[in-house]
């Protein structure tokens, strides 16, 4: 039990379980006046929450981490996975207060597809810049109109409902791509 307290604190976890929670506070607080689903709010607070969560993809030495007579791969795993299901789950417990913003299908397939995008984001860039590919996905799905078809129906999954087989398809590819190169890899030093 000691080794996964010491794991947590090397990992900033209660540090952005603490931004976790203030994010999904704000989320509640804000939109209490129930105008219906918003899923573009919903997204924002999810990136937010990935964002968060993203910080302890890496450890405060990567040498250090490489040299350590332990299977990496497991443990990595399990962060990835356990980091989108908290940022989903805070969310969703937004809604249980009375807050709908959106749909719990858009909540798990987006919260896979960030999380998965974090973790691509710390093998490619390094955990401190894994926020940069939820991040950048967000601004390129908001600001550049959604084109007809398939290519719209990839590029902006995060906002298309999550019935249609191309969005959640790409989420999911996003979180088994990017969980099992952090897993194998690990993040960029």
């Amino acid at each position: 039990m000691r080794w996964l307290m010491l794991y947590a604190r090397s990992r900033q976890v209660p540090t952005s379980a603490a931004a976790v929670a203030l994010v999904a506070l704000a989320a509640w607080a804000f939109n209490q006046d129930g105008a219906g689903s918003m899923e573009g709010i919903a997204v924002l607070v999810l990136t937010a929450n990935v964002a968060a969560a993203s910080v302890g993809l890496g450890g405060q030495d990567s040498a250090l981490d490489r040299t350590a007579a332990i299977r990496w791969m497991p443990r990595r795993a399990a962060h990835v996975l356990l980091a989108g299901a908290v940022a989903g789950a805070a969310l969703l417990a937004v809604q249980a207060a009375g807050v709908g913003l959106a749909p719990a299908a858009l909540v798990v397939r987006d919260s896979a597809g960030l999380i998965g995008l974090a973790a691509l984001g710390a093998v490619l860039c390094g955990a401190q810049f894994a926020w940069t590919l939820p991040i950048g996905w967000l601004a390129f799905t908001l600001l550049v109109p959604v084109p007809p078809g398939i290519a719209g129906e990839v590029g902006g999954w995060m906002i298309i409902s999550p019935a249609t087989t191309a969005s959640a398809a790409t989420a999911w590819a996003l979180l088994a791509t990017g969980t099992v190169l952090y897993a194998a890899a690990g993040p960029r030093r």
